[in-house]
C-alpha cells in the first residue's frame, strides 16, 4: 500500500499544480485564492490510504491538453504495471481521441496502448498500433520488439525472422541467434508435416544465421538418426558439443545410444574418457562408470567412481558409488547406506537443474527460449556440485 501510495503522490502534485494554473488564468485576484476542491478530496483519499478512489479522483480533474498529457500517460503505466489493464486501456483510447495531441505524444500514446494490449491478451489488436507505429516511423524500434514478442507468442516463425530482419536493420545490431532459433523451429514445423527436405533446408538456413546454432546442429543429428545414418548423428552430435560444452548433458545420452548401437564399446569409452577430461562434472562419468560396470564389474566401477569423485567433487557422482555400494552383498552397514542414497535421490530431485544467465530464471527442465525475459539460448544447465557462496 505504501508503495502504491508513493507513485500517487507525483500524479497528486501534477494535479494540483495543474488546479492552481487553470485558477490563475480565469479568475480575478480574489478569487485565484481558491483551490478546487477535487483535489483536496484527492489527497484526503491518499491519506486513508485509499488510492483507487484517489486515482479516480485525479483522472476527474485532469483535462486533456499539452499540460496534462505525461501525466495521463503515468497514470496508464501505473494501471498497466497494477495489473489494471481496462483501466489503461480506457485511459490510453480517451488519450488518442483528443486532436490537441502532437505528433510524439500520439505516438507514445499509441505505444502504451499497444503495451496494454499485449498485457490484455489482444495480439491483434497490439500488431495494428506497432503496425501504425512502423509506418509513421514512431518509435519503430519499441514497435519491432514488440511485434517479434506477439509473433513468437503465436509461434508466427515466418513473420518473426521478417520483423527480425527489419529490427536489425533499423538498429545495426545482430539478431542472427534468434534468427538461427526461428529457422529451428520452423523445421520442426516442417518435421511433423513430413516434409523432411524442407526441414533439412531451415536447418542449414539456422546454421547460416549463426554457425555456432548448437540446436540446429542436434536437430540434425536427430533426423540422421531416424533415418538410419547413425555415423552421420554422432558426428554432428560431437559437432554440437564442441560447440557448446554446456550442452553435453543434453546430448550425451544420444552419443551413448549411438556408438552402443554400433556396438563400438571400445571407441565409446575412449569417447568418454577423453569428455570426462575435457569436460569434468557434467555427468559424462556416470556414463563412463557404467560402461566400466558393463565391461569390468561393480567392484571396477565402484573404484573409478572413487577417485573420481576425491579429484572432482560431484553430486551424481557420489549417488552412483552409493548405489554400487549397496548393490554389494558382502557390505556391512547397508541399511546406512540406503538410507543415505534416500536421501541424496531426494536431494537432486528438488534440485532446480538449470538457470537463465541473463535474468536469473530457474527451472527443472531444458528450454531454448527463457519463459521469464524470452531470451534464446540464455538457459544452461547448471553445475552438478555448486559451490557455497
Amino acid at each position: 500500500m505504501i508503495e502504491v501510495l508513493w507513485l500517487l503522490l507525483p500524479v497528486a502534485a501534477a494535479s494540483g499544480w495543474w488546479a492552481a494554473m487553470r485558477s490563475a488564468r480565469g479568475r480575478n485576484a480574489n478569487a485565484a485564492q481558491e483551490t478546487n476542491p477535487v483535489y483536496f478530496r484527492g489527497l484526503n483519499h491518499l491519506l486513508n490510504e485509499e488510492p483507487d478512489k484517489a486515482i479516480d479522483v485525479f483522472v476527474e480533474m485532469l483535462e486533456v491538453d499539452s499540460d496534462t498529457v505525461e501525466t495521463h500517460l503515468a497514470l496508464g503505466n501505473l494501471f498497466r504495471k497494477r495489473g489494471e489493464v481496462e483501466r489503461a486501456i480506457r485511459l490510453h483510447q480517451n488519450l488518442i481521441a483528443r486532436p490537441a495531441l502532437t505528433r510524439e505524444q500520439r505516438g507514445q500514446a499509441l505505444l502504451e496502448l499497444g503495451q496494454d494490449y499485449m498485457r490484455a491478451g489482444l495480439y491483434d489488436r497490439a500488431e495494428n498500433l506497432f503496425m501504425e507505429l512502423k509506418q509513421g516511423n514512431m518509435h519503430v524500434e519499441q514497435a519491432l520488439r514488440n511485434l517479434i514478442t506477439i509473433y513468437q507468442q503465436e509461434r508466427d516463425w515466418e513473420a518473426c525472422l521478417k520483423t527480425a530482419a527489419e529490427l536489425e536493420k533499423h538498429t545495426g545490431r545482430s539478431r542472427a541467434l534468434e534468427r538461427s532459433h526461428y529457422y529451428c523451429e520452423l523445421a520442426l514445423k516442417a518435421r511433423q508435416r513430413g516434409q523432411n527436405g524442407e526441414a533439412q533446408r531451415c536447418l542449414k538456413q539456422a546454421l547460416a544465421a549463426h554457425r555456432g546454432c548448437v540446436r540446429a546442429n542436434h536437430l540434425m543429428a536427430k533426423f540422421a538418426a531416424d533415418q538410419g545414418d547413425t555415423a552421420g548423428a554422432l558426428q554432428l552430435l560431437r559437432t554440437a558439443v564442441d560447440q557448446e560444452p554446456e550442452y553435453l548433458p543434453e546430448v550425451l545420452p544420444e552419443i551413448v545410444e549411438g556408438y552402443k548401437g554400433q556396438g563400438d564399446l571400445k571407441q565409446l569409452r575412449s569417447l568418454l574418457e577423453d569428455m570426462v577430461s575435457r569436460y569434468p562434472n557434467r555427468g559424462t562419468e556416470l556414463y563412463l562408470a557404467d560402461l566400466i560396470r558393463q565391461q569390468e564389474g561393480d567392484a571396477a566401477a565402484s573404484d573409478y567412481l572413487a577417485g573420481y569423485i576425491a579429484q572432482t567433487p560431484s553430486m551424481a557422482g557420489l549417488i552412483r558409488l552409493v548405489e554400487l555400494q549397496c548393490s554389494n552383498p558382502g557390505l556391512r552397514d547397508e541399511d546406512l547406506l540406503h538410507s543415505v542414497r534416500n536421501h541424496l535421490h531426494r536431494l537432486v530431485a528438488e534440485r532446480v537443474n538449470y538457470q537463465c544467465s541473463k535474468c536469473g530464471f530457474q527451472a527443472k527442465t531444458m528450454h531454448w527460449q527463457c519463459p521469464s525475459c524470452r531470451s534464446w539460448s540464455s538457459i544452461k544447465r547448471k553445475p552438478l556440485l555448486e559451490k557455497e557462496g
